[in-house]
């Protein structure tokens, strides 16, 4: 029987036993989401017969289980991302479009295997944090439905939490990916700004959208977060990862100085917050007090600054003909984008540059922060009561991030005594995004609070995120340099660290090298080729190191980036195609030690 939250490796486990398979997954999602007793969840869902129907063309073109890194697992995607042949409203119907193209993340999952269960809701045009702004409804907390799920991305995270997908695609520009993960008791990975292609999402503030990911664990969400993950040249505000490192330990996080702590009289998320310092302190990290003051500056000019004209930049002749369609509250802040200059613009500018020095001298001596994810949680009445004010009160931990280009990973901090989750949010430097995980997931795991409405769910062993040697750049290595063969003791004497044995994703071919000594085998990736994944290693070396040794790389061999069997992009050892044209394949093998057991090297 499916567990009620359907993590990654549970699904996985059971598609390899042979108990469960991508059909028999969707028609139970299909049933769970035609049974869901919140209507307002999604949008446009997929139908029963075409979710069974995507299913079974999976199986038919990838019949071996897991043969993809996503293989059958069923994700929601928010309503303002497209997905060729569904509507994109982004909440609002007289908006509504049906794209022709998959946005670019969805395409890169969709490849990986995974199935589109339905388009979620979201506070119109992504603009709110409390998910109450939209004509379709308001999703709510799957722990009292009195209360909101935070937004903008509200159907994305209460799908995951309820049980309707495994993963869910959100957006976040001012906490849109973090403070729903707060409100059901799940992992919120919001990327760096521009490590995701935000190409086919319907923009909120362009210059600092991100897609952002959904997850029950962190180890789920990074998975989905390392395949979605491309530079994409079509998206101006793409760029491409240059990993940020952190220390593996005495990490020095900074935590809020009694003067800016604020919970709106929210004493029980007041206590989880201190609680969950003090369980990162346990981990081995250094707690700092920090002046939140400037970050708090920054996060204002958001929504109390010329940054709203960028909203509506996004919608601007739409807004001007069609501005009775909108939420009011939407309408309100876009209407209040009219007040703007481009001297405002300019002014708003010099005040963020002047302010981010104040907050460049304060994290050049933190490695992190640890922030709450929202410092209290409302009712829908009371949203709708006072919507802008309390709106305000939800992002105030959360707004400056993506201004700061940072990176962040929120995660659950427990629950107050009337059942109602609170979050706290690792809030790292730009594409620190690999280097925050372990710490998030540790720390989660730490709580032993289950994964979304599961309270007392244990977190599979199976998503464990391993910490990274300090400061140190993961590599693949394919052939020679594979421990105990000839040129392993090239890494050993660079000071490498051994990280663990894998596969490549099974889009790539092995050939034999003619003539190279020692042996070297020379791998090619080959799109669309379904082959079984070769054996290699990652190690980790420093980055003089990992420098000195790539300057030593005979051609036709040279670094670039592999896809790992979990879909995680690592740098290692490819061939240029042309020096493989007479080599013999040997891909069957399933990697170069195996061929040489064979006694073919």
């Amino acid at each position: 029987m499916l567990p009620t939250i359907l993590d990654i490796a549970s699904l996985r486990a059971a598609f390899a036993s042979g108990s469960l398979d991508p059909v028999g997954l969707a028609e139970t999602v299909a049933e769970r989401m035609a049974a869901s007793p919140d209507p307002a969840i999604f949008i446009t869902p997929v139908s029963r017969a075409d979710l069974v129907a995507a299913a079974r063309a999976l199986m038919q073109a990838h019949p071996e289980p897991n043969s993809l890194p996503l293989w059958g697992l069923p994700f929601a995607v928010k309503d303002n991302i497209d997905v060729a042949g569904l509507p994109t409203t982004a909440a609002c119907p007289a908006f509504a479009t049906t794209p022709e193209r998959d946005a670019a993340v969805v395409a890169r999952l969709k490849a990986a295997g995974a199935l589109v269960t339905g388009k979620t809701n979201l506070d119109q045009f992504a603009t709110g944090l409390n998910g109450t702004r939209s004509p379709y409804g308001a999703p709510r907390s799957v722990f009292n439905a009195d209360f909101v799920s935070g937004g903008s991305s509200s159907g994305s995270a209460v799908a995951v939490a309820a049980g309707l997908a495994c993963f869910s695609l959100g957006t976040d520009t001012a906490g849109s990916g973090r403070v729903p993960a707060a409100f059901n008791n799940l992992v919120g990975i919001k990327p760096t700004p521009g490590a995701l292609s935000t190409t086919g999402l319907v923009p909120a503030c362009r210059s600092l959208d991100c897609i952002t990911v959904f997850a029950s664990t962190v180890g789920d969400g990074l998975a989905v977060r390392r395949i979605a993950e491309g530079f994409d040249p079509a998206d101006p505000y793409s760029r491409p990862v240059v990993p940020h490192p952190l220390p593996a330990t005495g990490l020095r996080f900074g935590v809020l100085a009694p003067a800016e702590r604020e919970f709106y009289g929210d004493a029980e998320t007041a206590a989880l917050y201190d609680d969950a310092i003090a369980r990162l302190e346990r981990l081995g990290a250094v707690a700092v007090p920090f002046d939140y003051a400037p970050f708090r500056e920054i996060a204002s000019l958001l929504y109390d600054g010329p940054w709203v004209a960028e909203r509506l930049a996004a919608v601007e002749a739409f807004h001007a003909d069609h501005a009775a369609a909108m939420d009011p509250s939407v309408r309100a802040i876009l209407d209040s984008a009219l007040t703007y200059s481009a001297v405002d613009a300019f002014r708003g500018r010099y005040a963020f540059e002047a302010l981010k020095r104040r907050t460049d001298a304060i994290l050049a001596g933190l490695d992190v922060l640890l922030l709450p994810t929202a410092p209290t949680i409302y009712t829908v009445a009371e949203m709708a009561a006072e919507p802008i004010v309390r709106n305000s009160h939800l992002g105030r931990y959360t707004n400056f991030a993506n201004l700061l280009g940072m990176a962040a990973i929120a995660v659950p901090a427990g629950f107050r005594r009337d059942g109602l989750p609170a979050g706290v949010t690792l809030v790292g430097p730009g594409f620190s995004d690999e280097a925050l995980a372990p710490w998030a997931d540790a720390l989660h795991r730490d709580l032993a609070g289950g994964m979304g409405v599961e309270r007392a769910r244990s977190l599979p062993e199976e998503g464990r995120v391993p910490a990274s040697p300090s400061g140190q750049i993961p590599l693949v290595v394919v052939g020679a340099h594979l421990t105990g063969l000839a040129l392993n003791h090239q890494l050993q004497d660079l000071g490498a660290t051994f990280l663990r044995a894998t596969r490549t994703a099974h889009d790539y071919r092995l050939y034999a090298l003619p003539g190279t000594v020692p042996p070297k085998p020379g791998l090619v990736r080959a799109p669309g080729f379904a082959g079984p994944g070769l054996e290699v290693e990652v190690w980790a070396l420093d980055p003089a190191a990992l420098g000195r040794f790539a300057a030593a790389i005979p051609a036709p061999l040279g670094l670039g980036k592999i896809a790992l069997a979990d879909g995680e992009p690592v740098s290692g050892f490819l061939c240029e195609a042309h020096a493989v044209a007479e080599a013999p394949e040997i891909t069957r093998h399933g990697g170069w030690r195996a061929y040489l057991a064979a006694g073919r090297g």
